[in-house]
């Protein structure tokens, strides 16, 4: 190329269309990748500005799903209680049936007597449960109370006789068997009542007159009981069945619990601990079937239950509360995370991307300089196309 002589108006020429066509690439390329900064070359502030800023909104945009996630999870959790409660409802609507029941049936006496009769047995102070008693007069409508755990012979006599009304019962010399002295009329003591008092049977006491009919344990108490205790084995599935995404938060409380992270370093994050939802963590007993307490058959049974149902159903309204107020503060985080995405991406597009209007332009205006360029040329070398035209 050196022995290549061009006048000095073809060089700036040939310059011009070389700084022409290499716009027109920068063009080209702006208008193929929509970017104006593809690489540290073209502007290394930008670029590296840009690439931090694309790099935080994808952390927040993985951390999505899991608070996707904790908001489902707390929302399965929050339904179980609304489940269990509706449960709960139900089991204090049988308590208030079994409440109200007076079906009892007709059965024949354990022990009866109207002389005097003193307990084979010595009297023993229930433990662990109070003994419910219940004993009839002359066949009348039951006398029915109730002797603490612990008590001494000498309260429960008091409490006996309380029900009686009258001074029936007392204690022998030695003060350690309940005896038994109605000349005026029968007394009839409820299998339960008799065993607890320490009565072996009608043995104990000295007849006067043949037994005579009883009312035994309510059949549709029982039935209810029965009912009762099926809500609560519901209560225990249901519990175990609000999880989401292997987690439970009313399966159990100590480690059960969920943790959601709610930016890229972990420091800014929320535990939510879990909860025992079943019918042991809620301290609702089931109903016995046999021996004291059995079957819903004493009134003072009964309101027991009914109490721990008002305290459970109390406890379920208080972690629903908890949790809905949890659940705000997911989904307000996770609006948050959205929108602080969307401006980290703009702020990166703001910074790298091409005005694909103004690129266009530029492309045309290029390609007019490129044509103009050309014809320049073209006159530049007008003077040598002279010469050659004499040479012929």
């Amino acid at each position: 190329m050196s022995s290549i002589t061009l006048s000095a108006a073809t060089r700036q020429n040939l310059l011009s269309l070389q700084d022409t066509a290499a716009l027109t690439n920068t063009t080209q390329n702006r208008l193929s990748t929509g970017k104006k900064v593809n690489s540290a070359l073209d502007n290394p502030l930008s670029f590296f500005t840009a690439q931090s800023l694309n790099n935080r909104s994808g952390d927040l945009s993985s951390l999505l799903d899991g608070l996707s996630n904790g908001v489902q999870t707390i929302q399965a959790a929050n339904q179980g209680i609304t489940s269990i409660q509706k449960l709960i409802d139900s089991a204090k609507s049988i308590a208030n049936q079994a409440l109200a029941s007076k079906n009892s049936t007709i059965t024949t006496p354990a022990v009866i007597g109207s002389a005097t009769g003193t307990a084979t047995g010595a009297y023993t102070a229930p433990t662990g449960t109070a003994l419910s008693f219940s004993f009839q007069l002359d066949g009348g409508t039951a006398k029915t109370g109730s002797i603490a755990v612990g008590d001494t012979i000498d309260t429960a006599i008091g409490k006996l006789n309380t029900a009686a009304g009258s001074a029936i019962f007392s204690k022998n010399a030695a003060g350690t068997n309940i005896t038994i002295n109605s000349a005026a009329a029968d007394v009839t003591l409820a299998s339960g009542t008799a065993t607890g008092l320490g009565f072996s049977g009608a043995s104990d006491i000295t007849h006067t007159t043949a037994a005579a009919a009883v009312l035994g344990p309510d059949a549709t108490r029982t039935s209810l009981a029965t009912q009762y205790n099926t809500l609560l084995k519901q209560i225990d599935q249901l519990s175990g069945d609000a999880g989401f995404n292997g987690v439970n938060l009313l399966g159990g409380g100590g480690t059960n619990k969920l943790n959601i992270k709610f930016n890229e370093t972990g420091k800014s994050s929320l535990d939510i601990q879990g909860v025992d939802f079943s019918s042991t963590g809620l301290n609702l007993g089931a109903v016995p079937t046999t021996g004291t307490g059995a079957n819903f058959q004493a009134d003072t049974d009964i309101n027991t239950t009914i109490t721990a149902l008002n305290t459970a159903s109390n406890t379920l309204r208080a972690q629903s509360s908890t949790f809905g107020s949890n659940l705000s503060i997911v989904q307000n985080r996770q609006d948050f995370s959205k929108n602080l995405i969307n401006i980290l991406d703009t702020g990166s597009a703001n910074l790298t991307n091409a005005d694909l209007n103004e690129e266009a332009a530029n492309s045309q205006a290029l390609s007019t300089r490129q044509s103009l360029g050309i014809s320049a040329l073209s006159l530049a070398n007008q003077a040598q196309q002279g010469i050659l035209q004499l040479l012929r």
